[in-house]
Order: C-alpha cells, then structure tokens, then sequence
C-alpha cells in the first residue's frame, strides 16, 4: 500500500501540481487510513463496501477528532481510492462516502482599520528581523496575496520600478500584483538595510524574505510571529495569514471597490 501512497502523492505534485503542503496533508492523512484497514483486517481490496466509510468514520471519531478533520480524511481516502480505479489497481469503483459529516465553516476574523494600524507599529524597526516583519506584514494586507505567495516571492518576481510584484498562485498560476508606494517604500527599506543583513554569501538564496539562518521563511515562523505581534497589540480575536488577506478584501469593498474586481 504505501507504494501506491507515494505513487498518488507523485501524481498530486507532478500532474495536478498540487503544493507541497497540500502533499504532505494528504501523506498524514493516507497513513492513517491506511493503519485504519490494517486494525479493522480490511486491507484486501474486496472487502471495501459503503460500510468502509462507516467504520473509518468511527475510527477516527474515537480519537476525539473535530468534523472537519474527519471530513478531509474522508476526502482523501476517496480520492486516493479512486485514483487507484483509474490507474486500474481496483477492479471496482470504490463507494461513495454515504454521510460525510458537516462541516459549518466560520468567517475568518477581520481587523479592523485600527487594530491593523495597530499591528503594523509592533515590529520593532530597529533590528533587521523587525524590518522584515513589518515589510511581509505590509506586502501582505496591500496585495491581499496569500501566505504562500508572499513567502514564495524571489527577488527576480520584484519589479519595484514598475511598483509591481509577480506571484505564484495554486497550480502555479502566476499573475502581476500592484504595491502601493507605502508598499515599495517598506520593500526598498528592508532590502537596502535588512536582507544583506540576514543573508549567508556562503550559502546563496533567492527568497526575498529570509530567516535568520539566510534561508526562506517557513509558513511556521510567520504565523508565530503575526500571534506575537498580535498579541502585542492587544488584538483578542484569532488571527491567522489568512485574517491580513481577509481585511484586505474587506477594506476594499468598505472603501467601494467592485466584488468581482475583489474575487
């Protein structure tokens, strides 16, 4: 079984160009479907009928899973499923999920005009790491580009004399992004007095933004930050990457911009 995992998790990443966090969700997923069929003696092929769904549901119920975590279990044991019947590993098309759970999906929290003007006065502008805090904080709320694109941006996807910013999006999808002049005023700061400082000439690298070992920074360490300066600043509500790209586009239709020129 596990050759087949890494044969879906190929296909993922090569054909359907799936980003690597997406893989790796799938990998941790897959495996514990897979221990779920080796507990419950279901690894034969012939025994999978709509009570897999059933028993699998159970299974991850009783380790005190949420619904959505259940759901996107779910999800990726029946793709992984069905891949396997078009590549001709299953005789037959595997079953239907029959009762999916429900998943009610909250609004993401939005700051406000102040709580965000408050969060960007929290990196402190006098170390290269605050600079750069401060920069990705800014880049992110006026693009309303994703966590991923912002750290996935490389100093040649930088035009800052055409104030303009070329990001990669799922499936690799590219597209142009405007900065406003606050924005390449923010760039233009951090890469004249803080990326020289927390880049390794030993040990080259393209990102634009870098952690303190001169290597890209993780989605990890972002995060961490933005709760610290959230904190910080006195912001109660949960915040995530996701609540600057959410503003963002709140902001926007506040200030009267069109909802499809938004989406």
């Amino acid at each position: 079984m596990d050759a087949y995992i890494d044969g879906f998790l190929d296909y993922l990443a090569r054909e359907r160009q799936a980003s690597a966090h997406t893989v790796n969700a799938y990998a941790v997923d897959l495996r514990q479907f897979c221990d779920y069929l080796q507990r419950s003696g279901r690894a034969d092929p012939a025994d999978w009928d709509t009570t897999l769904w059933e028993g699998f549901m159970h299974y991850l119920r009783r380790r005190s899973m949420s619904e959505s975590s259940i759901a996107r279990k779910l999800s990726a044991a029946r793709a992984f499923l069905k891949h396997l019947y078009r590549r001709g590993v299953l005789e037959h098309e595997p079953p239907d999920a029959l009762a999916t759970p429900r998943v009610h999906r909250a609004l993401p929290s939005t700051l406000t005009p102040h709580e965000l003007r408050r969060l960007l006065l929290q990196p402190p502008l006098d170390t290269p790491y605050g600079l750069r805090d401060r920069t990705m904080l800014e880049t992110m709320y006026t693009t309303g580009m994703r966590v991923s694109e912002l750290l996935g941006v490389t100093l040649e996807q930088l035009n800052l004399s055409e104030a303009l910013v070329r990001v990669v999006g799922k499936r690799g999808r590219e597209r142009w992004l405007p900065l406003p002049d606050g924005t390449v005023y923010w760039l233009q700061r951090y890469l004249s007095d803080a990326r020289p400082k927390l880049a390794r000439p030993k040990r080259p690298c393209n990102a634009l933004f870098l952690n303190d070992r001169g290597a890209p920074l993780s989605r990890i360490s972002f995060w961490n930050k933005l709760k610290e300066y959230a904190a910080s600043a006195g912001i109660e509500k949960a915040i995530s990457p996701h609540t600057l790209r959410h503003s963002f586009a709140v902001h926007l239709l506040n200030g009267g911009a069109d909802l499809t020129a938004v989406q």
